[in-house]
């Protein structure tokens, strides 16, 4: 038999009085956050539970990267929001690649515990409808449900009145000379961006001539990006719904696969992807 592994000499093993890793990750409240409300627990609903906690713990840090890439964005500096969106990149890989751990949920698993979910649904997410303000898909009607939690209602209402991550690009554009039209730049930021053949040309003028425009290049690229991937994650959340529940009506009252079918589609930068056709 092997002699045990030897402690190093310089590994403190008494933390008493100061600070240690379950505290400053504050663990005691973090892994005491998983209630399970079936009765018997059923397996399974732990898995349920986790996957859509940490779903909110990396919406928190795509919100907080996002807010940052908008200033930076708003204070013409461009290349600090790369290495931002880069990291929402691969915080969105993350995000896309839970959905494997929650299909191995079956069927008749999630049936066990699925009507102590009441009308709880992904659809309530403050943080996820924050994340989709902040990208440009605005819509007044999604505060509603908020209104009995003031303090979500307020970030949301905030998010929803100020410009987005594409407004501020635009914005950047103009003050660089680009050709966006005044009716862009002046629209009501609180409604979805519409589609602009203004816009579409001032993105072929950068297209066709990346070397004289590197950094707008490069910011568009990264918004194309994120917005595959957010395509992606919302492919994937359809199908696994699609897996485990079939055509159901979903708890929060929506169509279920029917609804997340339709917004895969759903574009924040429409002109990044029209302007493809015309260079």
């Amino acid at each position: 038999m092997s002699n045990p592994r030897e402690i190093e000499a310089g590994v403190r093993t008494d933390l008493s009085g100061d600070m240690s890793y379950a505290g400053y990750l504050g663990l005691d409240k973090l892994l005491d956050a998983q209630h399970p409300r079936s009765n018997p627990a059923h397996h399974d609903e732990l898995l349920f539970i986790i996957i859509h906690q940490t779903t909110e713990l990396w919406f928190k840090l795509i919100i907080h990267e996002l807010r940052a890439a908008v200033a930076h964005v708003r204070d013409d500096e461009l290349e600090p929001a790369f290495k931002v969106l880069a990291r929402v990149k691969h915080v969105q890989a993350q995000l896309l690649d839970q959905w494997s751990v929650l299909a191995t949920l079956t069927p008749s698993e999630y049936s066990q515990f699925r009507s102590v979910l009441g009308s709880a649904s992904g659809f309530q997410s403050a943080q996820y409808r924050t994340v989709e303000f902040l990208l440009g898909n605005k819509d007044r009607r999604m505060l509603e449900m908020h209104r009995p939690d003031p303090r979500a209602f307020a970030v949301l209402e905030q998010t929803l009145e100020m410009p987005s991550l594409y407004d501020e690009f635009l914005r950047n554009l103009a003050r660089r000379g680009l050709p966006i039209p005044a009716e862009v730049l002046e629209r009501d930021v609180s409604t979805p961006h519409q589609s602009h053949p203004g816009v579409v040309e001032a993105l072929r003028l950068i297209y066709t001539d990346p070397h004289g425009n590197w950094d707008a290049y490069e910011m568009c690229e990264k918004l194309v990006d994120l917005e595959e991937q957010y395509a992606l994650w919302r492919f994937r959340h359809m199908k696994v719904v699609e897996r485990i529940i079939g055509y159901k009506t979903g708890t929060g009252g929506s169509s279920g696969v029917s609804f997340l079918r339709k917004v895969i589609d759903l574009r924040f930068f429409p002109e990044l992807w029209e302007v493809r056709t015309h260079l």
